[in-house]
């Protein structure tokens, strides 16, 4: 449903930068993947620019992430989550997240369902900001745009072979996103078990 709910909310934004840039900011706060997923299908029914469509796309990403990371920050700073996890335990995952940030965002970032556990805590050990910025930036770059060039091309392909059914394709593919997504975290964690 959030599918056809943010398409027809785009859609209707169609002719106004302000509105559509606005609506795929906030969709990506939502559901980054498929706001990026919608968002290519929109480009390549040439309902919105390309550039708006990843220059709007890029800015909410990167917003989250950065919004991801003071939250953590913040929670470092109440005393009851600061309880939750002793002085000694900090110091120690604070020595560790600085060595390793630049692969904890990398990872995370490919990884569904890792963000939000990582970039917070990255945020709460005060990894080096600038560090994290600038892996998010570059890792959103990356993702992002693998993810909207090839939605991009099923846009194209889906609008050509399935017109008004385009949306079931993109539905099918989002799954399809989500499960793969699923099975590589599966096998990330089963590695590390592993290797513990």
């Amino acid at each position: 449903m959030w599918l056809s709910d943010f398409s027809t909310l785009l859609s209707s934004a169609a002719g106004s930068p302000p509105l559509e840039i606005t609506t795929i900011v906030l969709g990506t706060f939502i559901l980054e993947d498929a706001a990026t997923l919608l968002a290519a299908m929109q480009v390549a029914a040439g309902a919105v620019s390309l550039p708006l469509a990843l220059g709007s796309l890029y800015t909410g990403i990167v917003l989250g992430d950065l919004g991801l990371y003071g939250l953590g920050r913040i929670s470092g700073r109440v005393r009851w989550a600061r309880r939750l996890v002793g002085p000694r335990r900090r110091n120690i995952g604070r020595d560790w997240v600085r060595q390793r940030v630049i692969p904890l965002v990398l990872v995370s970032r490919f990884v569904p369902g890792l963000r939000l556990p990582t970039y917070t805590t990255l945020g709460f050990l005060k990894a080096p900001f600038a560090t994290f910025a600038a892996a998010a930036i570059l890792a959103t770059l990356a993702w992002t745009s693998l993810l909207f060039f090839i939605s991009l091309k099923l846009g194209i392909l889906m609008l050509h072979y399935l017109g008004p059914y385009r949306w079931v394709g993109l539905a099918v593919f989002v799954v399809l996103l989500i499960v793969i997504g699923r099975i590589a975290a599966r096998w990330q964690m089963d590695k590390a078990g592993k290797d513990a």
